[in-house]
């Protein structure tokens, strides 16, 4: 059995879509077509049968996802161990850095391209979620992801816990507030999160809190075109506090949301139990020493280090506000 054929056939059943798959591999989807045939075939049986836009795994195709997914990250644990029979003056490390935190990285992996420069640092940019399931399936050794997470199956290192911060156009209702009420945003459209991004369950989960079910009129996984709907008016948005503090207060009008807060909490994690290669310790240890201590909401981001990740001029941090 070829470990590339199974490889694209467990990312067609996460994905549910063939197309979607062949986008995460890389590959184009005739591709991923043919090699799930030829899984088929070799099977002699087959794996997966369309259901309306649904795809359904027969008893087969069952057998081979989960046991495929033991396969792939034993293969990739294999790899690992081998690699790391050597030394830390060559190699390559993957690490996973979500698009709504990847600010939080930077002096880590300065710090660590300085210390070890002949390690090859490749970032996989996906969601927190399916960096959570890559973590989960051994596929990366560690990654950004949103707390909390099931101890069971991951030790995390936590980076930084801030609010949510309601972001509007100036002029708005809540310009005299010092805070916004989650409550009251009930009737309001809103820019959201992907639906693959964490944060989107996160916030979801908090309007249900509340007592509502949010308007949704536009989905984004960055920040900074989240706040450009907010400005040409298409809604209102829901952003960490640190990227609240990089837009113009002559333009928008940020609050901390309230009752309920709504937590922004990242860490670094990896599979609980799992093999951490030397090259993936080695970062751990970077990154360990130049995380701040967290203090609760009052914890900073990165001193001195400007979110901006959209680029432009740096600039400090403020210490005036908390995520």
């Amino acid at each position: 059995m070829e470990l590339r054929a199974l490889r694209y056939f467990v990312e067609v059943v996460r994905q549910q879509s063939f197309t979607a798959a062949a986008e995460q591999m890389f590959v184009t989807q005739p591709t991923i077509s043919k090699m799930v045939k030829s899984l088929e075939d070799e099977i002699g049986s087959p794996l997966l049968l369309r259901d309306g836009r649904q795809m359904v795994l027969t008893d087969a195709g069952r057998i081979v996802y989960q046991r495929g997914q033991d396969v792939l990250a034993a293969h990739a644990q294999l790899q690992a161990e081998l690699s790391d029979l050597g030394t830390l003056g060559r190699g390559e490390l993957t690490i996973g850095i979500p698009p709504m935190g990847g600010a939080l990285f930077t002096p880590a992996i300065a710090a660590f391209r300085q210390r070890h420069p002949k390690i090859e640092l490749k970032l996989f940019e996906q969601g927190a979620r399916a960096i959570e399931t890559a973590l989960i399936h051994g596929e990366l050794e560690l990654g950004g992801v949103l707390l909390p997470v099931d101890p069971d199956n991951l030790d995390v290192l936590p980076m930084s816990r801030q609010l949510l911060w309601l972001v509007s156009r100036i002029g708005s209702q809540w310009d005299a507030l010092q805070e916004v009420p989650l409550a009251q945003l009930a009737n309001e459209p809103f820019v959201f999160y992907g639906e693959s991004l964490a944060l989107n369950d996160v916030v979801l989960n908090a309007c249900r809190t509340a007592g509502f079910a949010p308007t949704i009129v536009g989905r984004s996984a960055h920040w900074d075109f989240m706040a450009a709907l907010v400005l040409a008016g298409v809604g209102i948005a829901l952003l960490p506090a640190p990227y609240c503090r990089r837009l113009d207060p002559t333009k928008f009008t940020c609050r901390p949301v309230v009752e309920p807060e709504i937590p922004w909490e990242m860490a670094i994690g990896w599979r609980r139990n799992g093999y951490l290669s030397h090259a993936a310790r080695a970062w751990l240890e970077v990154a360990r020493e130049v995380t701040p201590g967290l203090a609760g909401d009052d914890f900073m981001l990165w001193p001195g280090i400007d979110i901006d990740t959209a680029g432009g001029d740096a600039a400090p941090a403020s210490s005036s506000s908390s995520e």
